[in-house]
């Protein structure tokens, strides 16, 4: 078997593969940090959106795979420095009990192996890939208590508004409670739309740089990602709701697979809002397709 030539002008599979098993290596060296971040998106929904993260990632790396043939394999003596401040805060983060400084560092440790190989310049050409990298290190407790709290009251109040507005049910709000046909139906950090502002903000996140978008629609999609989160919630909700009331034993199937539903609807919502600045006659693309 031949071996992939490894060139000094441009990136090439072989640099690619390399890069690869490099990765590997950073993982096994940091495999307790992973270890646990795989049992926290197994076990805990809110953090399912971890699961993702690698697909989303090589996705925004295979849309721009022509940049690799004009990336120098250069500078790679910034491999080693990344590795060097991942396990750094990799080691403070174990020794101090700060989670995400743990998982982080084992991020980017994996990112310095990698960076090892193919130098600075892909950090640039693909600066994308690497930068939704950190919805792989768990949200601190703090921060999604912090959201969870008042995503669980709007929720609870706007799916309370919408089912009476419709005339389908009745049902009476407390906090974030809801009781309908005389069950009483928790919107409790299930239902609080965060794994959906994760999950939706990096389908935006993917969407936007996958296309060759101007950069303030790039910023428009992404300050649009937590509102169309919100929204999807409040769709998924509603019959979730309303199963838990008459249909309780059914309700958290429905709920799970509901949830992972909104991906494609929040996609077709942020492609329907191109459309529609496009209809508008306002230049979205930094350059015209062919499509036009």
């Amino acid at each position: 078997m031949k071996l992939p030539v490894l060139r000094d002008d441009r990136l090439t599979l072989g640099h690619v593969v390399l890069a690869t098993l490099m990765g590997a290596i950073g993982v096994l060296a940091t495999f307790d940090a992973w270890q646990d971040i795989y049992l926290i998106a197994r076990n805990d929904e809110e953090y399912s959106h971890i699961f993702i993260v690698p697909l989303v990632a090589v996705f925004l790396v295979w849309v721009r795979r022509i940049r690799l043939r004009h990336c120098k394999p250069s500078g790679r003596i910034i491999g080693p420095f990344v590795v060097a401040v991942g396990w750094f805060f990799n080691s403070l983060g174990f020794y101090s009990g700060v989670q995400s400084f743990w998982h982080g560092g084992a991020v980017l440790v994996v990112v310095g192996c990698m960076l090892s190989v193919l130098g600075k310049n892909v950090i640039f050409r693909f600066f994308p890939a690497f930068a939704v990298l950190i919805f792989l290190v768990p949200a601190p407790a703090r921060i999604r208590l912090a959201v969870a709290g008042p995503l669980q009251n709007w929720t609870a109040s706007i799916t309370q508004r919408l089912l009476e507005a419709g005339g389908v049910v009745n049902t009476e709000v407390n906090g974030n409670a809801l009781t309908i046909n005389g069950h009483a139906v928790l919107v409790a950090e299930a239902c609080n739309g965060l794994r959906m502002v994760f999950s939706l903000i990096m389908v935006g996140f993917a969407f936007c740089f996958a296309m060759p978008l101007k950069n303030f629609v790039r910023v428009l999609i992404l300050l649009a990602s937590p509102l169309a989160a919100i929204f999807c919630n409040v769709v998924r909700v509603i019959p979730t709701i309303w199963m838990y009331g008459y249909e309780p034993d059914y309700a958290p199937t429905f709920h799970t697979y509901a949830g992972w539903a909104m991906l494609p609807l929040a996609f077709g919502m942020l492609y329907g809002l191109i459309k529609t600045l496009q209809w508008a006659m306002i230049p979205v693309n930094e350059y015209t397709l062919a499509s036009q």
